[in-house]
């Protein structure tokens, strides 16, 4: 049985609809807490695939949170062995910056649904599924696209996927968040981004219940696609 480890940094950031497809594609799921693991220590070498998934911190917080550091470098490890890797949001940008990309506040918050514009190599890849489905954003960081990635998706004026080879993929965008009751903490914690963006948690719960569902599919059919291509 293969194993998947995914890395946390808050509770109600879990990898929600990709449980399918990956518990599908026969991997047996472990959750870690990174900010509580010992990041330093933790095996991100063994596990089959590692999913990083999203959290409220910043990679530039590291003052803050100073795991932050140890989970770039167990990352750079891993990614160096080739080994299978998704990154969600914040897990996206961690990759990012383990690669040496550089990782910064955006010009303004994304939140909300919204469709994001394929690349010619995102078009002929898993995020095919996504193409002109609404998906959510939930972000106010950005990064470059490092250094032997290529760019699979963008907004305006983020970049919003990239891939490396066949086992590295990162998304900033949540195609993951449409049928879980989690989002009800997402707009509890948020209030002050909701706010900033000028939308509401009635706009949003209205619009989760109108577009999170189809996203979940098209999400489930990319991780599902991008698993089976897996080089090992």
């Amino acid at each position: 049985m293969k194993r998947a480890l995914v890395l946390r940094h808050v509770d109600h950031e879990g990898i929600a609809g990709y449980r399918e497809p990956i518990e599908a594609a026969g991997y047996v799921i472990d959750r870690v807490a990174a900010h509580h693991a010992g990041c330093a220590a933790l095996d991100t070498l063994s596990p089959d695939l590692l999913v990083v998934m999203g959290g409220p911190m910043g990679v530039y917080d590291t003052h803050r949170f100073p795991w932050l550091s140890d989970e770039i470098e167990v990352l750079r490890r891993r990614l160096a062995a080739d080994r299978p890797t998704l990154g969600v949001c914040l897990g996206s940008q961690l990759i990012a910056a383990a690669l040496g990309a550089d990782v910064r506040k955006g010009p303004e918050r994304e939140i909300g649904f919204a469709p994001v514009a394929l690349t010619d190599a995102g078009k002929a890849g898993p995020l095919r599924h996504l193409d002109g489905v609404d998906l959510l954003h939930w972000h106010g960081d950005t990064f470059d696209v490092p250094d032997g990635a290529e760019l699979l998706a963008t907004t305006t004026p983020y970049a919003q996927a990239f891939s490396r080879g066949r086992n590295l993929l990162a998304l900033q965008f949540h195609a993951e968040m449409g049928e879980d009751e989690r989002f009800e903490h997402w707009l509890a914690n948020d209030g002050a981004d909701i706010a900033e963006v000028g939308s509401t948690p009635d706009a949003l719960r209205a619009a989760h219940d109108r577009f999170g569902p189809p996203a979940v599919v098209a999400g489930r059919a990319m991780i599902g696609e991008w698993l089976a291509g897996l080089g090992g």
